[in-house]
């Protein structure tokens, strides 16, 4: 009965402890407070992002661009329309607006550019995240390249993290459905898929609206917490951080990917210290150590050339250790 009910227990568990955790979260240290709560939303990102580069297969480099969009949505919203609804009524709606726009984005983007593969559609995708940056910056009323500035804090370690256990709840349940079979028939063989009468087109917008959707809701999160926003925010570079997450966790694997998502932003935190660390090391040598995008680019190479399936791809050990605590892989051998 535990077993079979186990992720629902482990969302409500991620939730309660959200909440009490949220309740004291002023006595922590701020900025470390500060790292957890961009951690969190970076683990939503990367997931989401997963669920279109690792699951389906496909190679999207747009996915600031629908942060951006739920960004500004949801900053909007709060602002003109459901301000005055208070924190637990409006902000969620707020959320989900900037969710379901970031959707229709990824509708409008998805359905002409899914019909292409590889890096044409890699291509394509880069190209309206630039779109949408560049659009926002001319738009007036959310404040054009100065930015929106005056959101309010509304964003806490319950709301990120709850959002959190749901994403990950969500998407593990999607992958294991029979629906979710047509995404991983889509990533292993597109043309066999075809040849079995899968409508391929169709389960990559899918997976493109649903990814679009989430990164929606941690663009509405991030533009709650940060409190002002520019288009500069969500750049290229945003986008290559998460497909980077994607790759170093291992494609496929929403607990290696989040794991990653952790790991690369304490990473770039700590970059920032490099100066006073290690203050007795040559100025050139510094200067290499606080580029954050040169060490990210090293560490993808040698994770591609080591490890190429990722820390917790296919195969991978955390796997092995689970089945063989929960006893799976002696079933499986008696079975066998």
């Amino acid at each position: 009965m535990l077993r079979k009910y186990w992720k629902a227990a482990t969302l409500l568990g991620v939730v309660l402890v959200s909440l009490l955790i949220s309740q004291v979260e002023g006595s922590f240290n701020q900025y470390i407070f500060q790292i957890v709560i961009y951690a969190g939303i970076n683990i939503i990102l990367a997931v989401s992002l997963n669920l279109i580069n690792g699951h389906t297969g496909q190679f999207s480099l747009g996915h600031a661009g629908f942060m951006a969009i739920g960004a500004y949505t949801a900053a909007v919203l709060t602002r003109d329309v459901v301000g005055s609804w208070g924190m637990w009524i409006g902000f969620p709606v707020a959320l989900i607006g900037g969710g379901l726009m970031a959707a229709v984005a990824g509708v409008v983007v998805g359905i002409p550019s899914l019909r292409l593969r590889g890096d044409y559609l890699a291509i394509v995708t880069l190209g309206f995240g630039e779109i949408i940056r560049v659009i926002i910056q001319n738009l007036d009323f959310v404040g054009g390249a100065r930015g929106f500035a005056a959101i309010p804090k509304l964003t806490d370690f319950f709301w990120v993290f709850a959002i959190v256990g749901l994403v990950m709840w969500s998407l593990s349940n999607l992958v294991k459905s029979t629906y979710g079979k047509g995404f991983l028939a889509v990533r292993d063989d597109e043309i066999a898929a075809e040849a079995m009468g899968i409508n391929t087109t169709r389960y990559k917008v899918t997976a493109f609206v649903t990814g679009a959707f989430f990164a929606g809701l941690a663009g509405g999160l991030y533009a709650h917490y940060v409190t002002y926003i520019t288009p500069t925010q969500f750049s290229f570079i945003l986008s290559i951080e998460h497909v980077m997450m994607v790759i170093v966790g291992g494609m496929g694997s929403n607990v290696g990917v989040a794991f990653a998502a952790v790991l690369l932003t304490v990473l770039k935190e700590l970059l920032k210290l490099v100066p006073d660390l290690l203050w007795f090391l040559p100025e050139w040598l510094l200067r290499i150590l606080e580029n954050r995008m040169l060490l990210f680019s090293i560490l993808l190479v040698v994770i591609m050339i080591l490890r190429p399936q990722g820390l917790f791809g296919e195969g991978d050990w955390v796997r092995r250790w689970w089945r063989k605590l929960t006893g799976r892989g002696r079933k499986a051998e008696a079975t066998a």
